[in-house]
């Protein structure tokens, strides 16, 4: 059984830096694409990204590119999302995903290709 535990949320101003991180125990962590959602009040969860197993190819959303980072550090079993020119809309519930269901390698964006999920770290971003 993977559990997956987030942490680096908190509050932050409009144009400021927080770093996610997620760790993972009990699975083959080294092997599985690893991913981060969010939540937001009222919304449905959504894609923010994604990173394969060798940490050589990562996905993002639009609405994060540029600004955000995905990365992952095999040998401590973590995925970590740096999130930078952090804005109000950021605001939402984190959560880390792991392992790809079969049939989803390429759809690393759905919800309901992963596995396992976190209980997910609050972040909020002030105006």
């Amino acid at each position: 059984q993977v559990q997956l535990v987030e942490s680096g949320g908190g509050l932050v101003q409009a144009g400021g830096s927080l770093r996610l991180s997620c760790a993972a125990s009990g699975g083959t962590f080294s092997r599985d694409t690893m991913g981060w959602f969010r939540q937001a009040p009222g919304k449905e969860r959504e894609f923010v990204a994604a990173i394969r197993s060798s940490g050589g190819t990562t996905y993002y959303a639009d609405s994060v590119k540029g600004r955000f980072t995905i990365s992952r550090d095999n040998t401590k079993n973590a995925v970590y999302l740096q999130m930078n020119s952090l804005k109000p809309e950021d605001t939402a519930v984190y959560y880390c995903a792991a392992q790809l269901r079969a049939g989803f390698y390429t759809n690393y964006r759905a919800t309901s290709g992963y596995r396992y999920w976190g209980q997910g770290t609050q972040v909020t971003v002030s105006s």
